[in-house]
């Protein structure tokens, strides 16, 4: 059983939300009653409309190293099929989420990383997916999302060698967004949050449901068709072409 001083944290700062990892002793790996708070975290955030930005930060020295596998020796456990529903949830999520990368991401935690639309990292991340070597199946979501972010490729050579790639490599495939030095990794994600923060909510979170689709293959013409009738109509596209005119911030409201 996890501490609740070691499960996951959220907070809330106006329309930035974070969820912080703190199991650095264990290389913030995720045990089931972790997956259980993450999922309790999501659906506080996604139920908060004023929260545009969600990120994910780690103490210590590594990002994650994934599903708690040593759990799967209980009864009462659920599969690692549980984790990756859990991560699903975390690619699903109403606003964008940006992965703090400080250090290494391993197994699991490399599908944590990728279920995020931004992940940036400093020169002291690093990364495998042992779960062919460890005898273990990797779920569809995980794999899914190896192949739509990083290609079929390179998902072929981290699934089926376990080759453990430095920054730089993660940074060339895509896996991160941006590399970053280390103390400049906060300084950066606050940028960031600001930045995204600072659109328009409507399209903001249509565009970014509609492109991971897109990913999938799956492309809603009628959804995105609604959604460019419903931003063309709203009160924020008024209050952005005023703001561009005069020159100021847009005031957006989601309305």
């Amino acid at each position: 059983m996890t501490a609740a001083s070691e499960t996951p944290s959220l907070s809330v700062d106006g329309r930035i939300a974070t969820i912080r990892l703190r199991r650095p002793a264990h290389a913030n790996r995720l045990g089931p009653q972790d997956l259980d708070v993450l999922r309790g975290h999501l659906e506080t955030v996604n139920a908060n409309e004023a929260v545009l930005v969600l990120r994910i930060v780690s103490e210590g020295k590594y990002f994650c190293s994934g599903y708690d596998i040593s759990s799967l020796a209980s009864d009462s456990a659920p599969s690692s099929l549980y984790f990756g529903q859990t991560m699903d949830l975390i690619e699903a999520a109403r606003p964008v989420t940006i992965a703090a990368v400080q250090g290494g991401a391993y197994g699991g935690g490399t599908d944590l990383c990728l279920a995020c639309d931004f992940r940036i990292g400093t020169p002291q991340a690093d990364m495998f997916m042992p779960a062919t070597r460890l005898g273990l199946h990797f779920y569809a979501g995980g794999m899914s999302r190896y192949v739509t972010r990083l290609g079929l490729a390179q998902a072929k050579r981290l699934f089926l060698t376990a080759e453990r790639l430095q920054a730089d490599e993660m940074l060339r495939i895509g896996f991160l967004t941006e590399l970053v030095p280390e103390d400049r990794l906060h300084d950066r994600l606050d940028a960031l949050s600001a930045q995204i923060a600072a659109m328009a909510p409507i399209p903001l979170f249509g565009v970014k449901a509609q492109l991971n689709r897109i990913a999938r293959g799956d492309i809603d013409e009628a959804g995105i068709e609604q959604a460019v009738l419903r931003s063309e109509q709203s009160q924020d596209l008024a209050e952005g072409a005023k703001a561009w005119k005069e020159k100021r911030a847009p005031n957006f409201t989601g309305r």
